[in-house]
């Protein structure tokens, strides 16, 4: 990744030292389906068109200006092993960034100019999920301690491939949608009297949750946690999951079994 960020250095380099203006060209795609008969054949990997950032536009300056520095910040990231969010990123220099809109919008070109995903650039989005029931794990030096305090809710940690010594004896993993419903079996001290893990991402689902294969197939999947958890839980006391959704409205409830564990 690195060399890719030199090389795009070096072109900006080459055209000024040429007496050229930079420009820097993004691919562009397409983030809707734009088939009316609903049969979708949409690729969301294929480029439908391009777009020329190039300081000859009046328009482009600021936004290559600001596509340079978080650049420079992202190489700061990998040189150094470090992780840090948009908001971060955005406090680094907030009188030029101006406001946050700008810092991510400068992170989605650069992704599209290298070919990358965000987490390849050391940048992670703001945890936003709650976990609480009988889990006990490490991430880095910090120490989540769920069964000390069941009905607690704990943040998940941002960079969960970090997170190791993963202690559990859980029957199963309960995920929730809204952080009300969260609260509510946190008042109701529901893991007091059910061996579990409770998760919510708070609502509207953030990267990691999007991130995910298909919700039908694997729904105990959409955080990454649950992913670490899962492989834990094949090892020792799980026999198969599945996934439960209930609508509180109607009163219904849909059961699809996820996949077998081994022994």
């Amino acid at each position: 990744m690195l060399d890719r960020i030199r090389n795009v250095v070096r072109s900006i380099v080459l055209d000024i030292s040429d007496q050229r203006l930079p420009s820097i060209y993004l691919d562009r795609y397409r983030n809707h389906c734009a088939d009316p008969s609903g049969t979708c054949r949409c690729g969301y990997e294929s480029a439908i068109g391009g777009d020329v950032i190039s300081m000859e536009r009046e328009g482009h300056v600021r936004r290559l200006d600001v596509m340079l520095r978080v650049l420079l910040i992202v190489q700061g990231l990998l040189q150094e092993n470090r992780h840090g969010s948009k908001r971060d990123i955005y406090y680094m220099n907030p009188s030029v960034f101006r406001e946050q809109a700008v810092v991510d919008r400068a992170i989605n070109d650069i992704c599209i100019l290298l070919q990358c995903s965000r987490h390849n650039l050391n940048v992670v989005s703001a945890g936003k999920g709650l976990v609480m029931g009988w889990l006990r794990f490490l991430e880095i030096d910090r120490k989540y301690d769920c069964i000390r305090n069941l009905n607690t809710a704990y943040p998940i940690p941002v960079q969960v491939e970090l997170v190791e010594d993963i202690v559990s004896v859980a029957h199963y993993i309960l995920v929730v949608e809204k952080e009300t419903v969260f609260q509510r079996l946190a008042n109701d001290k529901f893991c007091e009297t059910n061996h579990c893990i409770v998760i919510t991402g708070r609502g509207y689902p953030d990267v990691s949750t999007r991130r995910c294969v298909p919700i039908k197939f694997f729904f105990l999947n959409q955080f990454k946690l649950v992913e670490s958890l899962l492989s834990y839980f094949r090892c020792t006391i799980c026999d198969y999951f599945c996934a439960v959704f209930y609508n509180f409205q109607k009163e219904t409830c849909i059961l699809y079994q996820v996949s077998a564990a081994s022994h």
